[in-house]
């Protein structure tokens, strides 16, 4: 296929120098197009990722551009709420969609536009300015919504919901292409109707310059009083749908490990109740930290001696695959892998990295733990697993398979 130079529009409200998945995915793809030769706009918001204040330096201005490595971004005004709080969190999604999409109407005609979703809005945005500007356009599909907030009980079905679930489809049917992070995620859009040749499975994957297997970080060891620990972690989300209870009820039945820590760091809708079970239980062995910054994660990783990853007991989270899982197995870690039997298990099975447990199950995650923690050879055989496993899930290799989808719609239209 002939590679052409293009000029890219792209929409997402999450970007650097917020440090969340969403953000430094698009971040590194988009990246490496600009050095590629590609010309790439980002229509954003002002960074507030999750604490829902401008970081420092930023203000929420109507209208600002900067240039961040070659890559032109322009922010706009939003109604800027903490990722807590299901209605303010509506409102900060959908006044995106409205400014973004204002925003993305005036700018140089792009060859193609992309959006992506989560959030949901913003992918509506990616759509209506597709239509009035009769664009290609490119839908990334990163989690499945309306069904993700009835799965976690945060909307009941309803003519509310109803109407999302048509404006979904109508999305698919209208982009020229999906990107789904999952098979499951495909074969969901597959049995809905949408046919097989418009969506293109591009996984997750983690930045394998920066994440590699590493010594414990002494400062990081000695500040958070982790010496001759066994520790295992979740970083990540701590929303409705991540079932972090799981871990600290785990921890609950290893306190008397003195020597196996559990830590947990992140940000979200159920922080506030993790913490108080852990204060109510009286539990020094499981530490709930707020998220560290994306700049120190390779540390922070090396503090682990497994991973664990987690969700819910909902099917709904049998196509999911936590992003996180490819950081750990780029730093050459074994997964404590607790979601439902689906696309993640199967990816343990494949690849044999880690354990499998019940999601929602305290007591396999606790056997599991104590299983690694009993058995260097094991963890060091999982490990070395996991570090192969990581060469198929580079963000370097997704950027360029994006890019393949890219160039393939342009030449289906002609262009």
């Amino acid at each position: 296929m002939e590679t052409r130079r293009l000029n890219i529009l792209f929409l997402t409200d999450n970007f650097p120098p917020e440090r969340n998945v969403p953000a430094m995915r698009t971040w590194e793809h988009v990246s490496r197009w600009v050095k590629d030769g590609h010309q790439v706009t980002v229509i954003t918001t002002a960074p507030n990722f999750p604490q829902g204040k401008p970081l420092a330096g930023y203000k929420n201005h109507w209208y600002f551009k900067e240039d961040m490595g070659g890559v032109k971004v322009i922010r706009v005004k939003s109604y800027i709420a903490a990722n807590e709080g299901f209605l303010k969190r509506i409102l900060d999604y959908v006044s995106f969609m409205v400014t973004g999409g204002i925003a993305a109407m005036f700018q140089r005609r792009p060859d193609i536009l992309i959006s992506t979703s989560p959030q949901f809005f913003c992918a509506v945005a990616g759509w209506i300015v597709s239509r009035l500007r009769r664009l290609p356009w490119i839908f990334e599909l990163r989690d499945l919504w309306p069904a993700s907030i009835v799965a976690v009980g945060a909307m009941k079905e309803g003519l509310l919901i109803r109407m999302l679930y048509w404006i979904e489809m109508s999305m698919y049917r209208a982009s020229d292409r999906v990107i789904a992070v999952t098979k499951g995620l495909r074969q969901d859009l597959v049995d809905r109707g949408i046919p097989g040749d418009k969506v293109v499975v591009v996984r997750n994957g983690a930045d394998t310059n920066r994440f590699t297997p590493r010594p414990k970080d002494p400062a990081l060891v000695e500040k958070l009083g982790l010496q001759g620990k066994f520790v295992v972690g979740y970083y990540g989300t701590i929303g409705m749908g991540a079932g972090v209870q799981t871990a600290v009820d785990a921890g609950a039945l290893l306190r008397d490990r003195d020597d196996i820590v559990i830590m947990l760091a992140g940000a979200g809708a159920e922080y506030a109740e993790v913490e108080k079970s852990i204060k109510d239980q009286g539990l020094t062995n499981v530490k709930l930290l707020p998220p560290f910054d994306q700049s120190e994660m390779p540390a922070v990783w090396s503090l682990l001696d497994a991973a664990i990853v987690m969700m819910k007991d909902r099917p709904l989270f049998k196509a999911t695959i936590s992003s996180k899982t490819f950081e750990a197995l780029a730093m050459g870690m074994p997964v404590i892998m607790s979601l439902p039997a689906g696309e993640a298990t199967g990816l343990v099975d494949e690849y044999g990295f880690g354990i499998n447990v019940r999601p929602e199950n305290p007591q396999d995650m606790a056997a599991a733990i104590q299983r690694l923690a009993d058995n260097p050879e094991l963890k060091a055989e999982l490990g070395r697993k996991a570090l192969e496993a990581s060469k198929d899930f580079s963000r370097e290799r997704s950027a360029g398979l994006v890019m393949d989808v890219v160039q393939d719609v342009m030449a289906s239209r002609g262009k």
